[in-house]
């Protein structure tokens, strides 16, 4: 029994490798003549923490396969900004000249993201580990700690680049919009109200098979 009980492990642990298996392609991938190596370690050192963090707690805490599969997709988001910059994505340029925008929106579609993957991770938490007694509240502080994210990333561009200088300039990625720091906020909560309003029942339900903590 405990044979077929270690087969059936390693069978379950074959999914989560897979994941492994595409960030460590796609990181390196991305490294292969970035623009510029500073920005590209700026812009990826987010997901690279983060895979290591996810590494070091698998053992006592799995998320739902659904959140490591978006966080996965969120991380290829950092690591196409990193390659290109997010100013200079080629689709993105396409859809500017196509659509007469006055500039390169990737940078967008990665505070959407910066919202929408830490609501998953945060609603979970938050429910798994029973953090929030009155689940009514759970929504609320959900999108404010994705707020808080967005700000806080937003302080850390602004120093790297009072710090950096020019070399910085591509890492805060603003194009010349005065309003920049505003929108990308905005989009990160926007982010995070679409996974509440999209997801979250698809996230109970694999919350409920995930086995229960004590």
């Amino acid at each position: 029994m405990r044979v077929i009980a270690l087969f059936s492990y390693l069978d379950g642990m074959k999914k989560y490798a897979v994941l492994v298996f595409l960030f460590v392609a796609a990181l390196a991938v991305s490294a292969i003549s970035p623009h510029d190596y500073f920005t590209w370690i700026l812009e990826v050192f987010p997901a690279i923490i983060g895979f290591f963090i996810l590494v070091f707690t698998f053992k006592n805490f799995q998320f739902t396969y659904l959140t490591y599969v978006m966080i996965l997709l969120h991380c290829c988001v950092l690591f196409i900004g990193g390659h290109y910059t997010y100013a200079m994505v080629p689709a993105f340029n396409w859809v500017r000249d196509i659509f007469h925008q006055t500039r390169n929106n990737y940078d967008k579609v990665g505070h959407f993201f910066q919202g929408f993957v830490p609501a998953m991770i945060v609603r979970e938490l938050f429910i798994r580990l029973d953090v929030i007694k009155k689940k009514n509240w759970i929504p609320f502080l959900t999108i404010s700690v994705c707020g808080l994210i967005s700000l806080l990333y937003e302080l850390l561009e602004w120093l790297v680049s009072v710090s950096s200088g020019s070399a910085g300039d591509s890492f805060l990625g603003t194009q010349g919009d005065i309003w920049d720091t505003q929108s990308d906020m905005l989009f990160a909560i926007i982010g995070g109200s679409c996974m509440l309003i999209m997801i979250s029942k698809l996230q109970d339900s694999m919350i409920k098979k995930m086995p229960r903590r004590l």
